[in-house]
């Protein structure tokens, strides 16, 4: 069944160093890596090697970044009908500073250039064939659009609320599923408890709030029931993308018409085994190494 993505996708630059470096010094980087990014488009990556159909609505520049966004997408084999590129336009770009020993990082990006994906830009054969829609919010007039679309064809959508931008509790309200970070529901004043979130997840009138909270693991609530998952232990590098390829597990779990506290810990496996490696996809792993690392924890 294939998943449509629409949202960000960037080129990151990653930096392995000691320690974040104090103003006006230096600091070797041990490790200098180049992968693709954003939150949509590694999520896209996470379920194509899940075995999932993808296609990725988004833009880029025409510039070699850009390029080097599409390379990363077409090699996972994403469609990339939806990834408009922009004449004379430069594409994201991150830089991203990792702690050795902490997986702690601080993250510097460039917004592209270009103009946002328009309505009408999503073409005649947008969810066609599609069985489930994931949206950041980034490109708001076009997300909105596109949602309105899929609940018109009866297709699930999920919310990524990474980040709280103008009209994402709008955008959230007309969702199924909402997984936000923990900075999001900070943001709006949110209590991180099953009483205040259950009462939140009703204001919205969503299937299921689930909000990440780091090494803390991650709070869910669907109508009454209430799912606290804490995260694996392992040894983390880095944690960029842990939430991306989080959103991704619990995608293929509800498609695999799971129950929701297996779909949870299904993503918190997803994201423990990439947070091992550095970059939000070089770690991602393929079906069969998540379920060999879930019958490791179940023994």
């Amino acid at each position: 069944m294939r998943v449509t993505g629409l949202g960000q996708c960037s080129l990151d630059y990653l930096g392995l160093v000691n320690a974040y470096p104090r103003v006006d010094t230096k600091e070797e980087v041990l490790e200098w890596h180049e992968q693709g990014g954003g939150p949509v488009a590694t999520a896209l990556v996470a379920l194509s090697r899940l075995g999932m159909s993808c296609c990725f609505y988004g833009v880029t520049g025409d510039d070699e970044a850009g390029g080097k966004i599409r390379q990363s997408l077409a090699a996972e084999g994403i469609d990339l009908r939806g990834l408009v590129k922009r004449k004379e336009s430069s594409s994201q770009l991150a830089f991203i500073a990792v702690e050795n020993n902490t997986a702690r990082r601080t993250i510097f990006w460039r917004r592209p250039s270009c103009a946002a994906l328009q309505p009408e830009e999503l073409g005649k054969d947008f969810l066609c064939d599609s069985g489930f829609l994931l949206v950041d919010g980034l490109m708001m007039d076009a997300s909105v659009a596109a949602v309105r679309k899929a609940k018109e064809m009866n297709i699930s959508v999920m919310l990524d609320a990474g980040s709280g931008r103008v009209g994402m509790i709008d955008l959230a309200g007309l969702c199924d599923y909402v997984v936000a970070s923990q900075a999001f529901a900070e943001g709006l004043c949110w209590e991180l408890n099953p009483e205040a979130l259950i009462k939140e997840s009703r204001l919205l009138g969503v299937r299921a709030l689930t909000i990440t909270l780091g090494e803390s693991g991650s709070i869910t609530v669907s109508n009454d029931k209430v799912i606290r998952m804490p995260a694996f232990p392992v040894k983390a590098l880095d944690t960029t993308g842990a939430g991306d390829v989080f959103h991704a597990g619990y995608i293929f779990g509800l498609l695999k018409k799971w129950d929701l506290e297996r779909i949870v810990r299904f993503a918190s496996a997803l994201a423990a085994m990439k947070c091992m490696h550095m970059g939000g996809r070089a770690g991602i792993p393929h079906l069969k190494e998540v379920m060999q690392f879930l019958q490791s924890r179940d023994g």
